[in-house]
C-alpha cells in the first residue's frame, strides 16, 4: 500500500479527462495535476521546446513525492517521453501506447484511424506504436486542429463542431477503418459528435480510459495502490488559474478546488 499521489501533466486542460478516468477507476488515489497553461499548446511547438518544458514540469512533480506519473499530453508523449523516462525511476506512462494497444485489441479489420493535433500526427508516434504491436495493421491518420479550440470555447456540441467533424472524418468513412483513436485528451468531450460523423460500425478508443487501466495494472503489480479514506486533488498551473478553474469544470463536471500558480522557469 502506498498513499503517495499520482502526478498527471498536460500542456493545459485536456489532461483533466485523464484525471476524471483515474478517479472513476481508482477512487482512493490522490492526484497532483500540472497544466503548463503559460506555454500551451504543445502541439504547435518544436520537439526541442516540448522536451525542455516537459523536463521542467517533471522535475516539479518529482519533488512532490509522487509514486507514478502520467504524461497526459499526446504531443509531449510523442516528442518527450523517451527523455523523461531517463530522468527518474518513478514509473511514467504516456497516453499513446495504452491507446494503441486498446485499438489493436478491438480492431477486427486491422485498419485503425487516429485523430490528433498536427504535432501528434506528424510525429508518427501512434503509427509506430500500433505497428510495433501488430505489423499487419494499416493506420490512417487525420489531424483535427480545430477540435481543441472548439472544446475550450464550450462548443463541443455546437452545429459548427458537427460540420467540422464531418469534414475532418470523411476520410475514415471512405476506408475500412473500424476503430478510431481519440489522440488528444480534449477529444473525449466531442465524442458524441465524432461518433455521429463516422460510420455506425466504427468504435472509438478514449486513451484516458486506457491510461487509467494501465495505471491500475502498474500500481497493483508494485503494491502501490492507495487506501486513502479522503483522497485529494491538487492543481498547479503556470498561468491564469481563474480561467483554468472556469474551463476545467467542463472537463471534470464539477468545480475545481486548490488551483495554485506555479513557477517552473
Amino acid at each position: 500500500m502506498n498513499n503517495n499521489s499520482i502526478g498527471v501533466f498536460d500542456s493545459g486542460l485536456g489532461g483533466l479527462t485523464v484525471v476524471k478516468a483515474i478517479r472513476k477507476l481508482l477512487s482512493s488515489e490522490s492526484l497532483l495535476y500540472f497544466g503548463d497553461t503559460a506555454r500551451l499548446p504543445y502541439g504547435s511547438k518544436s520537439p526541442e521546446t516540448v522536451i525542455s518544458s516537459s523536463k521542467q514540469v517533471v522535475n516539479f512533480l518529482i519533488q512532490r513525492d509522487i509514486k507514478l506519473m502520467v504524461v497526459a499530453c499526446n504531443s509531449a508523449t510523442a516528442m518527450a517521453l523517451p527523455v523523461l523516462l531517463e530522468m527518474t525511476s518513478i514509473p511514467i506512462i504516456g497516453v499513446i501506447e495504452p491507446g494503441a494497444k486498446a485499438a489493436v485489441d478491438i480492431s477486427k479489420s486491422n485498419h485503425i484511424g487516429v485523430i490528433g493535433t498536427h504535432a501528434t500526427i506528424h510525429s508518427g508516434a501512434y503509427n509506430s506504436a500500433i505497428k510495433e504491436i501488430n505489423p499487419n495493421c494499416i493506420v490512417t491518420e487525420q489531424p483535427c486542429p480545430l477540435f481543441v479550440p472548439l472544446v475550450e470555447e464550450g462548443w463541443a456540441d455546437h452545429p459548427i463542431a458537427s460540420e467540422i467533424a464531418k469534414e475532418y472524418l470523411q476520410t475514415f468513412n471512405e476506408s475500412f477503418v473500424d476503430v478510431v483513436i481519440l489522440g488528444c485528451t480534449h477529444y473525449p468531450l466531442m465524442k458524441k459528435i465524432i461518433k455521429e460523423s463516422l460510420n455506425k460500425n466504427v468504435k472509438l478508443v478514449d486513451s484516458a480510459t486506457s491510461v487509467a487501466n494501465e495505471i491500475k495494472r502498474i500500481l497493483e503489480k508494485n503494491n502501490l495502490l492507495a487506501e486513502n479514506a479522503d483522497p485529494t486533488i491538487k492543481y498547479f498551473v503556470t498561468d491564469f488559474p481563474q480561467k483554468f478553474e472556469e474551463l476545467g469544470k467542463r472537463f471534470i463536471g464539477k468545480d475545481l478546488k486548490e488551483v495554485s500558480l506555479a513557477n517552473i522557469d
